[in-house]
């Protein structure tokens, strides 16, 4: 009988890349720590990989893995498994390059000191600090007018730019930072999150750090937005309201209040995933939502929860119907209200253009044209690298001719 293709020969000895570990109750989290496939494998799954790590040919490992533990481990089938997430190192096939992190030169030495729990507790001290000056002192908290500071929306916009993109900016490098100085290389990024634009940073290598890292790198955003609000509260009631620091609280209290839409994958999304010992939450549970609405309508499949165990499915099920709600109501106000108040918006800015008063409207008008359209291409391109490749992949191909 021929080896079948793809199959391990006898008496081979197989490489690994460089892999790290993480024990996650009786499972072990494997990966390799500059990408992004992770795998949970058994004891028995991680003791065969330990052994083919030492040397072992794949017909000692299954032979030792027996003898130690009496389970009957399909080594042969367990390192094609293996080969399929780029873990082996296989001569000819060389790994998928790892994309290039983002500040390669900030190395963790750098930035150890974020893991610091001096670091945290300080960090702690200004938020409280901002908490009881914001009790204390509420004739100096800002309202929704003070983003209106002046009469041109174009001042006013760059102004909100200014302070929002800052703020973005220490947020995700909060996020890089931490996990950095954890050995995690993390990219910064566009992404999208329905109809919204953001700036993400991909750390999944920190999967394979301990929980206190895990959580200090999911929280770290927050704190800095926490931080910096309650900063421009303490300045405000000590100094007296200006239009920077009334922006940074509004910019910081609203960046802080969309991490809490879990329904997206936020930063309080990650934080209950790893609470609630999920893996995929986010996948899992639109996999089953998928999976009801199809039995409603009369294409019953198999349950994509089965497997799982049953604390987790009751995590799941619960977030499914949190996701499908979420989801729902978020595009129901972004056609009902976003829509049309962008539509109004950028006919005033076309109609001023065509019927120009002043010169300083002309700017005003081409400025919202311009930033409206700015949005939307970078929205599109964000996207469309996430999700074209997958779109590609469903579309017919066309048949050429003879």
């Amino acid at each position: 009988m021929s080896q079948d293709a793809g199959q391990p020969a006898d008496g081979t000895r197989v490489r690994l890349r460089d892999l790290a570990f993480r024990r996650d109750g009786s499972q072990w989290i494997v990966g390799r720590p500059d990408g992004q496939e992770f795998a949970a494998v058994p004891y028995e799954g991680m003791r065969a990989i330990r052994l083919l790590m030492e040397g072992a040919t794949i017909e000692e490992a299954e032979r030792r893995l027996r003898g130690e533990t009496g389970a009957d481990l399909d080594v042969r089938d367990f390192v094609r498994a293996l080969g399929e997430l780029g873990f082996l190192d296989e001569p000819g096939r060389p790994a998928a390059p790892a994309e290039p992190p983002t500040f390669p030169r900030l190395r963790p030495r750098h930035v150890r000191w974020t893991l610091s729990p001096l670091l945290h507790t300080a960090v702690a001290g200004v938020i409280a600090a901002g908490a009881v000056t914001a009790v204390i002192r509420r004739e100096t908290l800002p309202g929704w007018q003070d983003l209106l500071w002046s009469e041109h929306g174009t001042l006013v916009l760059l102004s909100e730019i200014a302070v929002g993109w800052t703020l973005i900016f220490l947020h995700e490098m909060a996020h890089l930072s931490t996990a950095r100085a954890a050995g995690v290389p993390g990219r910064i990024r566009l992404g999208t999150r329905l109809q919204f634009l953001a700036v993400q940073t991909e750390v999944s290598g920190i999967w394979l750090a301990e929980r206190r890292v895990r959580l200090t790198v999911y929280l770290a955003g927050m704190a800095v937005d926490a931080a910096a609000c309650s900063a421009a509260v303490v300045l405000a009631a000590v100094l007296g309201r200006h239009t920077v620091l009334s922006l940074v609280t509004l910019t910081s209290v609203s960046m802080l209040t969309t991490q809490f839409l879990v329904f997206m994958r936020t930063d309080v999304y990650f934080l209950l995933q790893d609470l609630t010992g999920c893996r995929n939450m986010y996948g899992d549970a639109t996999a089953y939502a998928r999976h009801r609405v199809l039995r409603l309508l009369g294409r019953p499949t198999p349950d994509p929860l089965a497997g799982l165990p049953r604390r987790e499915r009751r995590s799941l099920r619960a977030y499914a119907v949190l996701v499908v709600v979420g989801t729902v109501v978020c595009l129901g106000v972004a056609f009902a209200v976003t829509l049309p108040a962008t539509l109004v918006l950028l006919c005033r800015a076309v109609r001023a253009l065509g019927t120009p008063a002043t010169p300083l409207s002309v700017l005003d008008a081409a400025a919202v044209l311009l930033a409206a359209l700015a949005f939307q291409v970078a929205w599109a391109r964000a996207w469309w690298r996430r999700h074209g490749p997958r779109l590609r992949r469903t579309l017919p191909r066309p048949r050429l001719r003879p």
